[in-house]
């Protein structure tokens, strides 16, 4: 049986529930959101054991400080997604996008080469087992509207208004 360290943390818009296998990250989601965690963590690992763990490896720590305005915290989490082959290029394709910024579900799929794609893009973006550090948040709908977020649209307006505001801040910061 696979144990998955765990911890939950407070953030402005909820709770957020991360699970580490060894040291890789493997699921990041919205506390409220039990239902798809368990389906997403049964389909991986079939039977599991949760461990509560204080910040595992520094990850807790990292996320907390993301929401407070470090956009960079999440850089290098070492992450184990699972899924197809396909799945993992989409999932990956989501760390091209510039924080503060949205990509269509169209642009994402041209981007990986697979313009025809758009429809299985969406869907493997709503199987992102890690979000945040897999920014899906980051992808919107045709016409810039926003849709299809796991944790809630409200959830990911305030995930891009946070980010824009932080990528200016961080950007009208003197250097010297």
């Amino acid at each position: 049986m696979t144990v998955l360290h765990t911890d939950q943390i407070s953030t402005p818009i909820g709770e957020v529930f991360i699970a580490l296998e060894g040291h890789q990250l493997v699921f990041l989601d919205f506390a409220d959101n039990q239902g798809r965690t368990e389906k997403l963590l049964t389909r991986r690992y079939g039977t599991y054991a949760l461990e509560p763990t204080h910040n595992p490896h520094g990850v807790s720590q990292r996320v907390s400080s993301y929401f407070d305005g470090d956009l960079t915290a999440l850089e290098d989490i070492e992450v184990s997604t699972g899924g197809t082959k396909f799945q993992q290029r989409v999932w990956n394709g989501l760390l091209e996008i510039p924080v503060g910024q949205t990509w269509s579900y169209g642009q994402l799929a041209a981007h990986l080469e697979n313009p025809g794609a758009v429809r299985a893009v969406g869907q493997t973006n709503g199987l992102n087992p890690v979000a945040l550090v897999l920014p899906c948040h980051r992808v919107v709908g045709a016409n810039g509207t926003l849709t299809g977020y796991a944790g809630g649209l409200e959830r990911k307006k305030w995930l891009l208004e946070h980010e824009r505001k932080s990528a200016q801040t961080a950007q009208t910061i003197p250097l010297f």
